[in-house]
């Protein structure tokens, strides 16, 4: 897939926001120590991503009914949805002064269409050594879904199946899509949520 930037300027992908506060103390912590625990600047991007998406807890997994957002919120709490998640990476991420971003896919809710459809989120981070970028998906491991890092091919936890009318969007945002940031604002349950207040489209 070619993937399009939504802004010309670098600094947009490094910014802070209300959701991406990387200089909360805990972030610049757990960076420092990713960064000490690396041996160049690609193994801590793929230590970053392994521990978002192994040491946070993704909230429908463990049927959990509190909303996070905010990447220091996801981080004290150790649980988000992909939303949620897809903002600490990209905290971690900018902490360290690597550019990164925000992708999305349009899914089925279950696994056939007629369990309806959900915006996903997953991030793009630019690796220098290679001058591109590449999507990493932090949502979560579990059965039939086996997200990984690699700089070669995509190790996505959804594959997108296109005659399910399941979408790619190429776009790389600099900001979390106002839909995904919006539907956490205004849900107070979870499990609810997830069932039946995510977007379905962008």
């Amino acid at each position: 897939m070619n993937l399009v930037c939504d802004s010309d300027q670098w600094s947009d992908y490094l910014k802070e926001t209300e959701e991406v506060d990387y200089t909360d103390s805990l972030i610049a912590e757990l960076t420092a120590r990713l960064n000490a625990e690396a041996s160049d600047s690609v193994d801590f991007i793929r230590r970053a991503f392994e521990y978002v998406r192994d040491e946070i807890d993704h909230s429908w997994d463990i049927r959990s009914t509190r909303v996070t957002c905010a990447a220091s919120e996801v981080l004290t709490l150790q649980e988000g949805i992909c939303y949620a998640k897809a903002n600490l990476l990209s905290a971690i991420l900018r902490r360290a002064e690597i550019p990164v971003g925000f992708c999305y896919q349009r899914i089925t809710l279950g696994d056939t269409p007629d369990t309806g459809y959900c915006i996903h989120a997953l991030n793009a981070v630019f690796i220098s050594e290679l001058d591109r970028w590449i999507r990493l998906d932090a949502r979560g491991n579990k059965p039939g879904v086996q997200a990984e890092f690699s700089l070669t091919e995509e190790r996505l936890a959804f594959p997108v199946r296109h005659e399910y009318g399941e979408v790619d969007y190429p776009i790389i945002y600099s900001d979390p899509h106002p839909a995904t940031i919006e539907t956490l604002k205004r849900n107070t349950n979870c499990v609810e949520m997830y069932q039946h207040g995510l977007p379905e489209q962008l």
